[in-house]
């Protein structure tokens, strides 16, 4: 069994309780999104987003819940385009990759919205500071998602802290672990992983590294191990198997899992490329690890095995092509779907031994990915950063069944629950259901 939380494992589907769903695969298994929509189709709510964020909504119960970030002096209903410190000067020979440091403080809040009207129901503000970093052009202070386990909802904002609050919005703990210090101050993009009673933060930067392990219900430092790392934005997994739980961390040195209850590091890996961002999967017997910039690598390491497993024969197979930079792979029985760098162009490879079903096929209509494919009801759904969202049947050919176009810019990942498929853009957030 894989999960970040325990609560969730207990009726796998019925919510998406992290940013890669119940089962951290990218899959919904019980979830019937629509196959077509548009602005005037399919639509149940379109609500504007105060502030900006790019990390994927959760989903309980009766409840949406998403983290944001705007500058105090700004009204509450200010948006995306309000939120967003300038870009820097740009670089001789090249674009602005960055934003400039703000000078003035921001409001880092958690959210939560009616699932039905798309209403807000709470907003809490859990601190105000100024940040002392810019961040990458693309996203910015609100990158990672919340996680909920039915009873509570911890959010990082990374630097600025991490939160456990109640379902009502109620701040219980907060903990401050320090700066970050990211490579060409691109900022932070990491979610924690909630595992029973366990919140694992990965903290990996320019400066001193490590990956650390929270009491969900206190925030009570359990254990820490230190690291040696240049900046990643990999969130962790969470796996249990019989006789132990591990968390698995990807990144540009190793790849490292660490026993759960003890922060003892079980195996290690090389093998990934720099700035790695890609969140592992993982099925009964494989962990599946990607990195595409820079070069490209993919692994499937056998679990179960101890020590150092670069080059041994834990490697189940590996390939050296068309991997993803930012989004993460969906892991869809049996097959892993994964994007070429940032680009519309789709694998699938079968998970037993790496056979392309196809390789880097290119998504008419779709330019440019940052979101994390999803799957659900037959079918994958790719969401492109112009607005356009391919929809595909799930299965060995390469078959598009739809693409669909909102007005609005999407890096997030898609959340899928229900009959829902919610898309948060850059200035709203959409329900899209069949009515």
């Amino acid at each position: 069994m894989v999960s970040f939380s325990a609560a969730a494992a207990d009726h796998p589907g019925d919510d998406w309780p992290q940013w890669r769903g119940p089962l951290g695969t990218g899959v919904a298994p019980k979830a019937t999104p629509p196959t077509e929509w548009s602005e005037t189709k399919n639509v149940r709510w379109k609500s504007v987003i105060p502030g900006f964020g790019t990390s994927t909504p959760i989903v309980w119960k009766d409840r949406i819940y998403l983290l944001t970030a705007m500058p105090a002096d700004l009204p509450e209903t200010d948006t995306a385009a309000e939120s967003r410190p300038p870009a820097a000067p740009a670089p001789t020979g090249g674009g602005a990759q960055v934003v400039e440091k703000p000078s003035k403080p921001y409001r880092f809040q958690v959210v939560a919205l009616d699932r039905q009207t798309g209403q807000i129901a709470w907003r809490r503000t859990v601190v105000e500071e100024i940040p002392h970093e810019g961040h990458h052009k693309d996203h910015g202070f609100a990158s990672s998602s919340p996680v909920t386990d039915g009873n509570w909802l911890i959010a990082s904002f990374g630097s600025r802290g991490v939160y456990g609050l109640d379902l009502n919005g109620q701040v219980k703990w907060e903990k401050r672990l320090g700066r970050m210090l990211t490579r060409n101050a691109f900022g932070e993009g990491a979610s924690p992983a909630v595992y029973g009673d366990v919140v694992v933060i990965p903290w990996d930067h320019e400066g001193e590294d490590f990956v650390v392990a929270l009491d969900k219900k206190s925030g009570k430092e359990l254990w820490r191990q230190a690291r040696s790392e240049p900046t990643s934005w990999s969130t962790p997994m969470v796996v249990e198997r019989p006789g132990r739980t591990e968390v698995i961390v990807s990144s540009t040195g190793r790849i490292r899992s660490y026993e759960l209850a003890t922060g003892k590091q079980l195996w290690e890996c090389g093998g990934m490329t720099v700035n790695v961002i890609p969140t592992p999967v993982v099925d009964d017997t494989t962990a599946y690890l990607l990195s595409g910039f820079r070069g490209a690598a993919i692994l499937a390491i056998q679990l179960g095995r101890d020590g150092d497993l670069t080059d041994t024969d834990a490697i189940r197979w590996k390939h050296g092509k068309s991997a993803p930079y930012v989004p993460s792979p969906l892991l869809y029985d049996g097959a892993l779907y994964f994007l070429s760098g940032n680009n519309a162009m789709l694998s699938r490879f079968a998970t037993a031994d790496g056979r392309a079903d196809y390789e880097a096929e290119r998504l008419e209509g779709i330019f440019g990915v940052y979101g994390s494919p999803v799957g659900a009801a037959g079918r994958v759904y790719v969401v492109g950063r112009d607005g356009k969202t391919a929809v595909l049947r799930h299965g060995p050919k390469l078959e598009v069944l739809a693409v669909n176009t909102l007005d609005d810019r999407f890096d997030a990942s898609p959340a899928v629950v229900g009959r829902e498929l919610l898309l948060r853009g850059h200035r709203h957030l959409y329900s899209l259901a069949v009515e």
